[in-house]
């Protein structure tokens, strides 16, 4: 249903910033969209890494409108009871609770701003929406919630609540009229398909390079006040095109956590004894070139390997394009690529899980090139 007549247009000295998980892209009942074209000073972006996204950078370096965050924790203050002083820069992350709880965690960029909370004063109206708890209210909600208060002017932005009514009563509308009894057959036009697979891989397979990554990892409860994140320790990557192989250690810089030998199928004396991290850097750089697609298995293994220094170029997460082809969620890489037809699976040459991992993931780019 159509609820642009409905829509506000409510002009801001904040700014809005919307990162929105790429799984909420397709919700047809999500909000983010419709705030978005009712804050002029609104953008949306979509995505789950925001480690090298230019605009939320120049979002987040805005002199006049320092950035804060919207994202309940330890530390978060009321901004309802103590609102910032001026304009701000508001970043809101859009997605199941799951989904924010894991881009804030995987995102040191969002991470180091400062963060800000609320209570809702009121019940959510999401009334087709079942919410996990009372407290949880819908993403243009809390913007008006939030607006309200950044913009001394609380009335003014109830209007934001005109285009959520209305999707909301016609659908329940509709859902009424409809349920007395069978629904009439329609003939559906079939929809035009685009390509399944983006051009990173079909226009640019010679440039393909598939990478994992492996960490020392220590669990969250026994690193301390003082432990750092997780650190790289196994580089791999492949480019299918020509055959070409790259592999690397390098030696812990934390303590060797006790499960990391166990995890990564190495012994702990040769992650110890390894070259040092630089090393494996300039050894990927001499191999990686300016114009190749990295493919990675999410972002976990890309984001090791820039954290620890280095510089990727293009960046494809074969995960993401894999649950929209599969229209699912999907389980591990390993168990996705069981999965798949032609060519025949690939058996590990490069030692470790990781090299059981790559092997996977090149058989996952191969099949998907195959069968187009």
């Amino acid at each position: 249903m159509c609820y642009c007549a409905a829509l506000p247009a409510l002009d801001t000295a904040t700014r809005i910033v919307i990162l929105q998980h790429p799984r909420e892209r397709d919700m047809p009942i999500g909000t983010a969209r419709m705030a978005t074209l009712a804050l002029p000073r609104a953008e949306l972006h979509v995505g789950i890494d925001w480690s090298a996204h230019a605009p939320l950078a120049a979002a987040l370096a805005d002199p006049e409108r320092p950035p804060i965050l919207l994202y309940p924790g330890p530390g978060a203050r009321d901004i309802l009871a103590e609102p910032p002083a001026g304009p701000v820069t508001l970043v809101v992350v859009d997605g199941t609770w799951s989904q924010a709880r894991s881009v804030i965690r995987d995102n040191p960029i969002l991470r180091a701003l400062p963060r800000y909370a609320f209570a809702p004063p009121e019940p959510s109206q999401y009334r087709i929406r079942r919410e996990p708890s009372a407290e949880c209210v819908s993403t243009i909600e809390a913007l008006m919630h939030v607006l309200g208060v950044l913009e001394r002017d609380p009335p003014r932005f109830r209007a934001l609540l005109a285009p959520l009514h209305a999707m909301i009563d016609a659908h329940l509308a509709h859902r009424g009229a409809t349920s007395g009894g069978p629904r009439p057959r329609r003939r559906l036009r079939p929809r035009p398909r685009g390509p399944r697979l983006p051009a990173a891989l079909a226009e640019r397979w010679p440039s393909v390079v598939c990478v994992i990554g492996e960490a020392n990892a220590w669990p969250y409860r026994e690193r301390g006040d003082g432990g750092g994140g997780d650190e790289l320790v196994h580089w791999l990557a492949h480019r299918p095109a020509t055959g070409e192989s790259f592999h690397a250690l390098c030696a812990p810089e934390q303590p060797l956590s006790p499960s990391t030998a166990f995890h990564t199928e190495l012994p702990g004396a040769t992650l110890l004894a390894a070259p040092p991290r630089a090393d494996l850097l300039a050894g990927f750089a001499r191999f990686v070139r300016p114009d190749d697609v990295v493919v990675a298995w999410g972002h976990y293994g890309p984001n090791l390997f820039v954290a620890a220094g280095g510089a990727l170029p293009d960046r494809l997460d074969a995960r993401s394009l894999a649950q929209r082809l599969a229209n699912k969620k999907l389980g591990s890489l390993e168990a996705y690529a069981a999965t798949l037809a032609l060519p025949p699976a690939r058996t590990p040459w490069l030692p470790g899980r990781g090299g059981r991992r790559l092997a996977a993931l090149v058989h996952v780019v191969e099949s998907w090139l195959k069968n187009g």
